[in-house]
C-alpha cells in the first residue's frame, strides 16, 4: 500500500488540524525544515512525549529535516494548564531537565537538539514589550482555548505571556534555520497559530502548523498515565517490565489505534494483526506487538526479551529463573512486609494481612489457595526460613490465582 507523507498520517489518525491547505503538498514533497517542543518539566520524556516524536521521525522519513526544541526558557514560565497554575520550578531544576532532555532526545531519537533559553536570555524587558509584545492582541489572546479556560479562575500575566514566548521561537528558527513548519499535539494549536501569524505580521512571511489528536484512552484520560504517574521513557525510572505490563493490558478498543499511532508496522500488516485480535481477542495479539514495538525501539530487543521473561514467570510460578534486578523490577508495585525468620506461614498470613485471622489463614493453606515462589503450600507446620526465600531473603506469596505479596524475611 503506497501512501504520500498526508495519505499515511491521515490514516493514522496523526492530522487533527493543519494551518494551511498548501502544507498537505509541501508534506509530500519533502525537504521541510520542521520543530517540535517540549519543556523541561522532568528530567526524562514519558510515553505522551513518545507519540509525537514519532511523529517527526515518520516525517524524517518522508524527507523532512527535524529540530527538537527543549524550551530552557519557557520551562521557566510554564505552558496554562486548562485548570491550574503550574508551580515554579528553579533555574537549577530547568537546567538540570535540559540536559536530562537533550541526552534521552539524540540517544532515542536522533534529533539536533536546540535550547530557547540561547536567544531568549538577552532579550530584556523593553525589547519584548515592542519588539513582540507589540504584535499580539490582548482580545486574540483571551480567545485561546487555554487562555479562555482558566479565565474564571484567573490566570497570570506571566502564563498569559506563554504564547508570546512561543511564537518568538517560531519566528526565531523561521529567520535563523528556515524552520517553515511547527508539529505538535492538539493542545498546542493556539501558541502553533500564534507563531504563524507573528511571522506573517512581522516578517510577512508564511509558516505552517501541524497538530495531532492527543493519544488518549477511551475515557479521554491521556495515554501513559498511571495513577498520576507516567511511564517514563528513561529505563530507570520505569522499567522495560513496567511498560510491558501497561502495554499488555490496554484495552481492545483502543489497540489497533494505538498500533497505528506508536508503531512504524505498514498498514497492510496492521490490518492483518486486527483481524488475527479480533477473531482471539483473550491472546492480546496486538497488545503484545504493540509491548514489543515500543519497548525494542526504545530499549533494545534484550529489554523486550527480559520483560517478556519476568512475565512468563509469573504465568507460570518459576520465579527462581529470575535474577535480583530482575526481580525488583517484577515486584515493583507489591505489597512488601518483614517477617521474623522462623514464623510459621499461618502467622505470617495473618501478620501480613493476606489472611484476616489463623482460621482463614488455615482454610487457603488446606485448599491449596496459597503458594511460595510459585509452588503450591499445603504444609500447615510449614515455618518460614532463608532456605524458603529466592535471594536471601524475598518470599513470593500467591495468594489464588492473581494475589501476590512480598515477604522479606
Amino acid at each position: 500500500m503506497s501512501m504520500t507523507c498526508y495519505e499515511e498520517l491521515m490514516w493514522r489518525g496523526l492530522i487533527q488540524d493543519i494551518s494551511s491547505p498548501e502544507l498537505i503538498d509541501k508534506l509530500n514533497e519533502g525537504g521541510l525544515t520542521f520543530y517540535i517542543g517540549t519543556d523541561p518539566t522532568a528530567d526524562s520524556m514519558h510515553i505522551g512525549h513518545y507519540s509525537s516524536f514519532l511523529i517527526a521521525r515518520r516525517l524524517a522519513r518522508f524527507g523532512h529535516h527535524p529540530l527538537l526544541l527543549v524550551g530552557g526558557a519557557t520551562g521557566l514560565i510554564g505552558d496554562p494548564k486548562p485548570d491550574a497554575e503550574r508551580p515554579m520550578i528553579t533555574y537549577e531544576e530547568v537546567a538540570h531537565n535540559v540536559e536530562g532532555l537533550k541526552s534521552q532526545a539524540e540517544k532515542l531519537f536522533g534529533f539536533e537538539v536546540v535550547n530557547n533559553y540561547d536567544w531568549t536570555k538577552d532579550i530584556n524587558v523593553l525589547e519584548f514589550l515592542r519588539d513582540y509584545g507589540k504584535y499580539f492582541n490582548v482580545n486574540y489572546m483571551l480567545a485561546k482555548d487555554k487562555v479562555k479556560s482558566r479565565m474564571e479562575t484567573g490566570i497570570t500575566y506571566t502564563e498569559f505571556s506563554y504564547m508570546i514566548l512561543q511564537a518568538l521561537d517560531f519566528m526565531h528558527l523561521f529567520e535563523t534555520r528556515n524552520c517553515t513548519l511547527q508539529v505538535a499535539g492538539s493542545d498546542q494549536w493556539g501558541n502553533i497559530t500564534s507563531g504563524i501569524e507573528l511571522i506573517r505580521k512581522k516578517l510577512d512571511k508564511t509558516a505552517y502548523g501541524m497538530v495531532a489528536p492527543l493519544v488518549t484512552d477511551s475515557t479521554g484520560k491521556k495515554f501513559g498515565k498511571t495513577e498520576g504517574n507516567a511511564l517514563w521513557l528513561d529505563i530507570n525510572k520505569t522499567s522495560s517490565y513496567q511498560m510491558y505490563q501497561y502495554l499488555i493490558n490496554l484495552e481492545d478498543s483502543m489497540i489497533i489505534e494505538y498500533l497505528k499511532k506508536l508503531t512504524f508496522i505498514a498498514p497492510e500488516e496492521i490490518m492483518e494483526i486486527e483481524k488475527q485480535h479480533n477473531e482471539a481477542p483473550h491472546l492480546r495479539i496486538a497488545q503484545k506487538r504493540l509491548a514489543k514495538e515500543i519497548i525494542t525501539d526504545l530499549h533494545g530487543e534484550d529489554e523486550y526479551n527480559k520483560a517478556v521473561q519476568i512475565s512468563e514467570a509469573f504465568f507460570s510460578g518459576n520465579f527462581r529463573t529470575l535474577s535480583a534486578k530482575q526481580l525488583k523490577d517484577a515486584f515493583y508495585d507489591m505489597p512488601v512486609s518483614n517477617v521474623e525468620e522462623g514464623t510459621v506461614l499461618v502467622d505470617a498470613l495473618v501478620n501480613t494481612k493476606i489472611a484476616q485471622s489463623k482460621r482463614e489463614a488455615r482454610e487457603f493453606i488446606k485448599n491449596g489457595s496459597i503458594s511460595l515462589n510459585g509452588e503450591k503450600n499445603q504444609d500447615l507446620e510449614k515455618v518460614l526460613t532463608k532456605e524458603d526465600t529466592l535471594d536471601g531473603e524475598t518470599l513470593v506469596i500467591r495468594k489464588g490465582k492473581k494475589n501476590y505479596f512480598i515477604i522479606k524475611l
